[in-house]
């Protein structure tokens, strides 16, 4: 256990918040969900998911009450990301035998 000490405000200290982002993650990404086929056996792709899920919903997805994107109002971004540039992020294939195209993943993201 570690000890956090401060001077919280009382009206922003609440379990709602942290219960609404496990939901809104849990919606998002069927992985959590144990009987469905997305289903994430292996630690490894479970925590990549998760990683990708809160990239865009921080830099891609524009939220209602703010109007803009996460990273936009934290001003680490000064504009909304899209797929692309998400995707451009991922390191390189180390396999050169890697043969899937590029305008197929576009097409199946909605690109």
């Amino acid at each position: 256990m570690k000890v956090v000490s401060g001077d919280p405000d009382p009206k922003h200290v609440s379990t709602s918040y942290v219960e609404r982002q496990n939901l809104t993650m849990r919606m998002h990404m069927r992985r959590f969900t144990r009987l469905t086929n997305g289903f994430s056996k292996k630690v490894d792709n479970h925590r990549h998911s998760v990683a990708l899920h809160y990239m865009y919903y921080n830099f891609c997805r524009v939220h209602q009450t703010l109007r803009v994107t996460p990273a936009m109002e934290a001003g680490l971004a000064n504009h909304i990301w899209n797929i692309e540039e998400l995707c451009a992020l991922l390191p390189k294939p180390t396999v050169s035998a890697s043969t899937i195209d590029r305008n197929l993943i576009l097409k199946a993201l909605g690109a």
